[in-house]
Protein backbone atom coordinates (compact mmCIF):
# COMPACT_ATOMS: atom_id res chain seq x y z
CA UNK A 1 0.00 0.00 0.00
CA UNK A 2 2.91 2.44 -1.26
CA UNK A 3 3.54 4.85 -4.49
CA UNK A 4 6.30 6.98 -4.91
CA UNK A 5 4.34 9.40 -7.16
CA UNK A 6 1.11 10.75 -6.81
CA UNK A 7 -1.73 8.99 -8.68
CA UNK A 8 -4.29 12.13 -9.70
CA UNK A 9 -7.89 11.14 -8.35
CA UNK A 10 -6.51 8.14 -5.65
CA UNK A 11 -7.18 9.10 -2.12
CA UNK A 12 -5.02 7.43 -0.87
CA UNK A 13 -1.71 9.42 -0.35
CA UNK A 14 0.80 8.40 -2.47
CA UNK A 15 3.15 8.11 0.43
CA UNK A 16 1.15 6.20 2.89
CA UNK A 17 2.27 2.83 3.77
CA UNK A 18 0.72 0.89 6.14
CA UNK A 19 1.85 -2.78 7.29
CA UNK A 20 -0.49 -5.02 8.09
CA UNK A 21 0.57 -8.01 10.34
CA UNK A 22 -1.27 -10.50 10.95
CA UNK A 23 1.14 -13.48 12.00
CA UNK A 24 3.05 -12.12 14.93
CA UNK A 25 4.25 -15.62 16.14
CA UNK A 26 5.37 -14.70 19.74
CA UNK A 27 2.05 -13.14 19.93
CA UNK A 28 0.16 -16.39 18.60
CA UNK A 29 2.33 -18.94 20.74
CA UNK A 30 1.23 -16.81 23.88
CA UNK A 31 -2.83 -16.98 22.92
CA UNK A 32 -2.59 -20.97 22.31
CA UNK A 33 -0.52 -21.80 25.33
CA UNK A 34 -2.96 -19.61 27.25
CA UNK A 35 -6.49 -21.62 26.20
CA UNK A 36 -4.49 -24.81 25.34
CA UNK A 37 -2.99 -25.24 28.70
CA UNK A 38 -6.04 -23.72 30.28
CA UNK A 39 -3.90 -21.29 31.99
CA UNK A 40 -6.04 -18.35 33.97
CA UNK A 41 -3.63 -15.68 33.93
CA UNK A 42 -4.41 -12.85 36.77
CA UNK A 43 -3.50 -9.42 35.34
CA UNK A 44 -4.79 -6.04 33.43
CA UNK A 45 -5.10 -5.29 29.57
CA UNK A 46 -4.86 -9.05 28.66
CA UNK A 47 -6.72 -9.74 25.14
CA UNK A 48 -9.86 -12.08 24.95
CA UNK A 49 -9.81 -15.63 23.87
CA UNK A 50 -9.45 -17.15 20.72
CA UNK A 51 -11.93 -17.33 18.36
CA UNK A 52 -10.56 -21.04 17.05
CA UNK A 53 -10.02 -23.03 20.46
CA UNK A 54 -7.64 -25.50 20.63
CA UNK A 55 -7.72 -28.87 21.93
CA UNK A 56 -7.17 -28.69 25.76
CA UNK A 57 -3.69 -30.27 27.00
CA UNK A 58 -3.19 -33.10 28.99
CA UNK A 59 -2.78 -32.39 33.30
CA UNK A 60 0.85 -31.29 33.47
CA UNK A 61 2.58 -30.53 36.63
CA UNK A 62 0.80 -28.25 38.98
CA UNK A 63 3.28 -25.67 39.73
CA UNK A 64 4.88 -25.58 36.45
CA UNK A 65 1.60 -24.12 34.90
CA UNK A 66 0.79 -21.88 37.74
CA UNK A 67 3.99 -20.40 37.14
CA UNK A 68 3.31 -20.16 33.40
CA UNK A 69 0.19 -18.17 34.07
CA UNK A 70 1.99 -15.67 36.53
CA UNK A 71 4.34 -15.00 34.03
CA UNK A 72 1.67 -14.55 31.05
CA UNK A 73 1.23 -10.47 31.77
CA UNK A 74 4.98 -9.83 31.71
CA UNK A 75 5.56 -11.94 28.72
CA UNK A 76 2.39 -10.53 26.82
CA UNK A 77 3.85 -6.87 27.49
CA UNK A 78 7.08 -7.52 26.44
CA UNK A 79 5.66 -9.35 23.08
CA UNK A 80 3.47 -6.71 22.46
CA UNK A 81 5.70 -3.84 22.98
CA UNK A 82 8.72 -5.34 20.40
CA UNK A 83 5.78 -6.15 17.88
CA UNK A 84 4.63 -2.66 18.03
CA UNK A 85 8.16 -1.26 17.57
CA UNK A 86 9.46 0.11 14.15
CA UNK A 87 12.24 -2.19 12.27
CA UNK A 88 15.39 -0.43 11.54
CA UNK A 89 15.75 -1.60 7.41
CA UNK A 90 19.20 -1.88 7.85
CA UNK A 91 18.71 -4.45 10.80
CA UNK A 92 18.83 -7.90 8.87
CA UNK A 93 21.75 -6.95 6.49
CA UNK A 94 23.44 -5.72 9.67
CA UNK A 95 22.58 -9.04 11.10
CA UNK A 96 24.13 -11.03 7.85
CA UNK A 97 27.62 -9.11 7.99
CA UNK A 98 28.14 -9.71 11.82
CA UNK A 99 30.78 -12.08 12.57
CA UNK A 100 28.88 -15.98 13.48
CA UNK A 101 28.96 -15.87 17.38
CA UNK A 102 29.76 -12.28 18.09
CA UNK A 103 28.51 -10.49 20.92
CA UNK A 104 26.89 -7.76 17.87
CA UNK A 105 25.20 -11.17 16.41
CA UNK A 106 24.15 -11.83 19.60
CA UNK A 107 22.67 -8.31 20.29
CA UNK A 108 20.84 -7.93 16.88
CA UNK A 109 19.42 -10.90 16.94
CA UNK A 110 17.29 -10.17 19.81
CA UNK A 111 16.47 -6.72 18.53
CA UNK A 112 15.40 -8.80 15.12
CA UNK A 113 13.48 -11.22 16.83
CA UNK A 114 12.50 -10.10 20.20
CA UNK A 115 11.44 -11.47 23.07
CA UNK A 116 9.29 -14.58 23.31
CA UNK A 117 7.60 -17.82 25.52
CA UNK A 118 10.80 -19.71 25.03
CA UNK A 119 13.21 -17.30 26.80
CA UNK A 120 11.22 -17.50 29.70
CA UNK A 121 10.27 -21.27 29.89
CA UNK A 122 11.88 -23.02 26.65
CA UNK A 123 9.52 -25.17 25.03
CA UNK A 124 7.97 -27.35 27.55
CA UNK A 125 4.67 -25.87 26.95
CA UNK A 126 4.36 -26.80 22.62
CA UNK A 127 3.09 -30.07 21.84
CA UNK A 128 2.17 -31.36 18.63
CA UNK A 129 -1.20 -30.23 18.60
CA UNK A 130 0.68 -26.19 18.59
CA UNK A 131 1.87 -27.47 15.04
CA UNK A 132 -1.79 -28.56 13.85
CA UNK A 133 -3.58 -25.55 15.12
CA UNK A 134 -1.18 -23.03 13.71
CA UNK A 135 -1.24 -24.67 10.26
CA UNK A 136 -5.10 -24.66 10.07
CA UNK A 137 -4.60 -20.86 10.75
CA UNK A 138 -2.11 -19.99 8.33
CA UNK A 139 -4.41 -21.96 6.03
CA UNK A 140 -7.24 -20.15 7.00
CA UNK A 141 -5.12 -16.88 7.20
CA UNK A 142 -3.93 -17.24 3.70
CA UNK A 143 -7.00 -18.70 1.77
CA UNK A 144 -8.06 -16.29 -0.75
CA UNK A 145 -10.72 -13.92 0.18
CA UNK A 146 -13.29 -11.17 -0.68
CA UNK A 147 -11.28 -8.46 -2.60
CA UNK A 148 -12.67 -5.58 -0.53
CA UNK A 149 -10.35 -4.06 1.76
CA UNK A 150 -11.02 -2.96 4.90
CA UNK A 151 -8.16 -0.06 4.84
CA UNK A 152 -9.51 1.35 1.69
CA UNK A 153 -13.42 1.23 3.09
CA UNK A 154 -11.63 3.06 6.42
CA UNK A 155 -9.33 5.29 4.17
CA UNK A 156 -11.40 8.56 6.41
CA UNK A 157 -10.34 7.84 9.84
CA UNK A 158 -7.03 5.38 8.37
CA UNK A 159 -5.38 8.99 6.58
CA UNK A 160 -5.56 10.90 9.83
CA UNK A 161 -4.14 7.88 11.90
CA UNK A 162 -1.29 7.59 9.58
CA UNK A 163 -1.04 11.45 10.06
CA UNK A 164 -0.44 10.89 13.51
CA UNK A 165 2.27 8.48 13.00
CA UNK A 166 0.93 5.18 12.28
CA UNK A 167 2.37 2.37 10.08
CA UNK A 168 1.47 -0.91 11.80
CA UNK A 169 -1.39 -2.63 12.53
CA UNK A 170 -1.15 -5.80 14.75
CA UNK A 171 -4.38 -7.71 14.29
CA UNK A 172 -4.87 -11.31 16.41
CA UNK A 173 -7.42 -13.67 15.87
CA UNK A 174 -9.02 -13.13 19.35
CA UNK A 175 -13.06 -12.47 20.04
CA UNK A 176 -14.67 -9.29 20.14
CA UNK A 177 -12.60 -6.01 20.39
CA UNK A 178 -9.51 -5.40 21.72
CA UNK A 179 -8.18 -2.06 20.51
CA UNK A 180 -4.70 -0.93 22.18
CA UNK A 181 -2.42 1.61 20.70
CA UNK A 182 1.38 -0.12 20.87
CA UNK A 183 3.95 2.96 20.99
CA UNK A 184 4.37 5.97 19.07
CA UNK A 185 3.19 3.66 15.16
CA UNK A 186 1.51 0.32 16.00
CA UNK A 187 -2.38 -0.23 16.67
CA UNK A 188 -3.20 -4.00 18.21
CA UNK A 189 -6.96 -4.74 17.18
CA UNK A 190 -8.86 -8.36 16.96
CA UNK A 191 -9.66 -9.86 13.21
CA UNK A 192 -13.25 -8.87 14.40
CA UNK A 193 -12.40 -5.61 14.66
CA UNK A 194 -10.67 -5.33 11.52
CA UNK A 195 -13.43 -7.66 9.44
CA UNK A 196 -15.94 -4.96 10.31
CA UNK A 197 -15.86 -1.52 8.39
CA UNK A 198 -17.83 0.62 11.69
CA UNK A 199 -15.85 -1.06 14.46
CA UNK A 200 -12.29 -0.62 11.86
CA UNK A 201 -13.26 3.29 11.85
CA UNK A 202 -13.57 3.34 15.37
CA UNK A 203 -10.53 1.50 16.32
CA UNK A 204 -8.14 3.96 13.85
CA UNK A 205 -10.12 7.19 15.25
CA UNK A 206 -8.93 6.18 18.63
CA UNK A 207 -5.03 6.76 16.97
CA UNK A 208 -4.21 9.91 17.84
Amino acid sequence: MFTTDPMPGNPWPHDMRITIEDDVHALLDLLWIREAWRLDPIGEDLPPRLVATPAQEPAFNDSQVEAWASSCPEIWRACVAHAGEERDPLLFDRLQSSPLASQERKELLAQLVGPSWQDWFGDAAFTDEYDVWNSTLFQERTSPRTTRSPERESLEQLVPAWRAGLTKIIVIPCHGSFTRRIGAHALLVTAETRDTAEKYAEALSSFD
